[in-house]
């Protein structure tokens, strides 16, 4: 069977809790510069940056796929930031309306 996006990226947050805190750290960093709404993918860059040129700490992999559920949990555990993220809907949020219809 094989395993949904949704699935990986647990996986990989519960192995790399520092990537989270990373993200909440730079997002409350733009949300205090004064900005309604911002790019997860801005904040991803961000990240890289950090690990890799600013502290040239333990290499690690940071997929573009795990951006739409990092931005979700952040404003799911921050709820006075809905929305702070645009998000679209995900290929597991197609799947499960899709059954929800039928």
């Amino acid at each position: 069977m094989k395993q949904s996006l949704k699935h990986k990226w647990w996986e990989y947050h519960k192995q790399n809790p520092h990537v989270y805190e990373l993200l909440k750290q730079f997002t409350f960093q733009v949300i205090d510069s004064g900005h309604q709404n911002y790019s997860v993918n801005a904040i991803f860059e961000r990240i890289r940056w950090h690990t890799e040129i600013e502290t040239r700490g333990e290499k690690f992999k940071l997929s573009n796929n795990h951006r739409a559920y990092y931005a979700r949990l952040f404003m799911y555990e921050h709820p006075q930031h809905k929305g702070f993220f645009r998000t679209k809907m995900t290929e597991d949020e197609k799947e499960n309306q899709c059954r929800n219809i039928h």
